[in-house]
């Protein structure tokens, strides 16, 4: 297991892991069970970044935590999920009315205008967010959990939606995913969601988280089974970005409200 945790995390962040060698479809299938562990280190990194911040001397300005975050959090991606949410703008204004154009577009490496304002609005949500964490144990444990529950929803979407196309991504997940195992990774990735928030006291923000990641889930798959039928890495990268923006939102405007 150790192996296919070290493919996804090469797969998934820039972190100099070390190689794991050759992969075959098994262990690739397996190493998406290692997403949501990846999204929650991927967040301990973050909430520890953040509360070194807060231990300068003197006031950080909140717009300059948000930047220094923001910016680590997307350079340790690679901006891998970027991509994928650039990519189905353009696809879903250009590809309007036809299947073939947008699986088209999606596999379009340049980025079209639709693309650029995706992603930075998706970015302005974040940093707006980020620049609004609640100082103390709060703020720390959005940072963890909102990468975790955003590849959470991976393992969801491979579960629920067939591939798009007979090749690439979406379809080697699907052929190779362990079921059985994937859903227990998903149920005890919302579990943990609700527990640790409620631990913290705020008990209205993990209803709200879970209902706004369900909601978006639910949105988004359907309009990938209207447009194209399915999913591909593409509209699972948006996903990902789409549940990050979403729960820091919901996160950040609740968490006073406990």
């Amino acid at each position: 297991m150790i192996r296919a945790c070290l493919i996804a995390g090469r797969f998934l962040t820039r972190v100099p892991l070390p190689d794991p060698g050759p992969a075959d479809a098994a262990i690739l299938g397996r190493s998406a069970l290692c997403y949501p562990l990846v999204g929650l280190l991927l967040g301990v990194g973050l909430a520890a970044l953040w509360l070194a911040l807060a231990a300068l001397p003197g006031e950080v300005p909140p717009l300059a935590f948000a930047a220094v975050l923001l910016s680590a959090w997307t350079w340790s991606t690679g901006g891998l999920h970027l991509d994928g949410l650039a990519d189905c703008a353009d696809a879903w204004v250009g590809g309007l009315g036809s299947r073939e154009r947008t699986l088209a577009l999606l596999k379009d490496p340049l980025t079209g205008s639709m693309g650029v304002v995706a992603i930075v609005l998706v970015l302005l949500v974040k940093y707006a967010a980020l620049a609004s964490l609640p100082i103390g144990p709060a703020g720390a444990l959005i940072l963890v959990l909102t990468p975790a529950i955003a590849r959470t929803q991976l393992l969801a979407l491979a579960l629920t939606t067939a591939s798009a196309r007979p090749d690439g991504l979406g379809a080697a997940l699907r052929q190779t995913l362990p079921r059985r195992a994937a859903q227990v990774v998903v149920v005890v990735g919302i579990g943990l969601l609700v527990l640790a928030l409620a631990a913290a006291g705020l008990w209205l923000a993990a209803v709200a988280s879970v209902a706004a990641a369900a909601a978006l889930f639910w949105l988004w798959r359907r309009s990938i089974l209207q447009r194209i039928g399915g999913f591909t890495g593409d509209t699972a990268g948006a996903l990902v970005e789409l549940t990050e923006a979403t729960l820091l939102l919901a996160l950040v405007l609740l968490a006073d409200a406990g």
